[in-house]
């Protein structure tokens, strides 16, 4: 006998408690037609989506961690230091000759035993992630002052930063076709394609399982929702200079976390621990293993970013990183984690981290300075996690 799906009973309360991720989208689209008029609609021009990618690329990138530290109750203050350290590190491996897929391993491979460290002192030793990573935030950025003498270090020629200022059609020496640079296409399709597979074969595997599904259409309207979105995004690099190479970075790495959270057992106990540890715990869950593994994750995400952030820069700097993590936090309140845990996902921390790029964006085509900046995002991330906590108490989560 075929298995039936066990459908969410009250529609309205599914869209209900998914407003605030899917409506991220609408909010998205709003505020650029509002910084339109602004700045003379130079925020919808080609070359400024491609230059947002390379100016903000690490915030999507740090986001992706740092949705599963918050989802399992924890907080991570030092991807900003550990940004700076891991840089400067990964400039000087660079500079004594090693190519640059070594030294970008070797990079994730340093974010990833900070993370452990940091982990252990956190699952293991039951220390609050806050004051663990606060004391990070003060070592690593104490040590980035050691190591590069309070200097800036450049790496030896642009092959360090074409992985966060290079365009893949260029290093092809593809031409246009027609109005169009082809790479951002053929990209979108394929990622598009491996995120249909995933979301049909997790659904199915749900419905094997007996386990609650969205309905079918809501189902099929967050793909169409998220195709939009890709595609978008692809004309508009397809318009420009063509595919940047860190969008492709981004694409894996949303793809593959993504895939972890929604499609295996860690991601379910990553969700079961953050819900409720004592009774994950009580599941015969391994809480603190879980913790440890999400602080690896959320470390090697930090040195993928630090090597992106510093190849922006074309320069390790000893202050580099400064409020990193206030625009990743930001990034994931806004985008639908729960202050409580347990309650997230990767493609809303995108979309969130878009929305603080975006505005970060706008008010530079403004001629803003950066203190109107901190102004805006940090109401916006006092209202985010105020927006959580009123919803939660409502609902009586709280």
């Amino acid at each position: 006998m075929k298995n039936s799906p066990i459908v969410t009973s009250d529609i309205k309360n599914l869209i209900k408690n998914n407003f605030r991720q899917y409506s991220m989208f609408l909010i998205l689209i709003a505020i650029m037609v509002i910084f339109g008029p602004l700045t003379n609609w130079n925020n919808w021009n080609p070359r400024n989506f491609t230059n947002i990618f390379f100016q903000y690329s690490y915030v999507l990138i740090l986001a992706v961690g740092m949705v599963m530290v918050i989802i399992v109750q924890g907080i991570d203050l030092s991807v900003g230091s550990v940004c700076a350290m891991v840089g400067a590190l990964s400039v000087m491996l660079y500079n004594i000759g090693l190519p640059m897929p070594v030294t970008l391993l070797l990079s994730i491979l340093m974010g990833a035993i900070i993370g452990a460290y940091q982990g252990a002192w956190v699952a293991y030793a039951k220390i609050p992630a806050f004051i663990v990573t606060l004391s990070g935030m003060m070592l690593f950025r104490g040590l980035t002052y050691i190591i590069t003498r309070v200097n800036p270090i450049s790496p030896r020629d642009r092959g360090y930063s074409l992985l966060a200022t290079g365009i893949l059609d260029e290093m092809l020496g593809l031409e246009r076709i027609g109005r169009f640079f082809p790479m951002a296409f053929v990209f979108a399709f394929l990622l598009l394609g491996v995120f249909f597979f995933t979301e049909f074969s997790g659904r199915s595997k749900k419905i094997a399982n007996q386990f609650e599904v969205a309905p079918f259409p809501l189902f099929v309207a967050k793909l169409v929702v998220v195709s939009l979105f890709t595609l978008g995004l692809a004309n508009r690099f397809s318009l420009s200079r063509g595919l940047p190479i860190v969008a492709i970075v981004l694409g894996i790495t949303v793809f593959i976390f993504h895939f972890i959270m929604n499609n295996t057992v860690l991601g379910r106990y990553i969700y079961a621990v953050g819900g409720n540890p004592r009774s994950a715990k009580l599941s015969g869950i391994n809480s603190e293993l879980v913790t440890f593994i999400v602080f690896c994750f959320m470390g090697a995400i930090t040195g993928l970013a630090a090597v992106v952030s510093t190849g922006y820069m074309n320069s390790a700097l000893p202050q580099a990183g400064q409020l990193f993590e206030l625009d990743t936090i930001a990034a994931c309140y806004i985008g639908g984690v729960s202050a409580g845990g347990g309650i997230g996902t990767i493609v809303g921390v995108i979309v969130g981290g878009f929305v603080m790029s975006i505005i970060n964006n706008g008010m530079l085509l403004m001629n803003l300075g950066t203190h109107h900046q901190h102004v805006v995002k940090a109401l916006i991330l006092l209202l985010a996690v105020f927006y959580d906590v009123y919803t939660r108490r409502k609902a009586g989560l709280g």
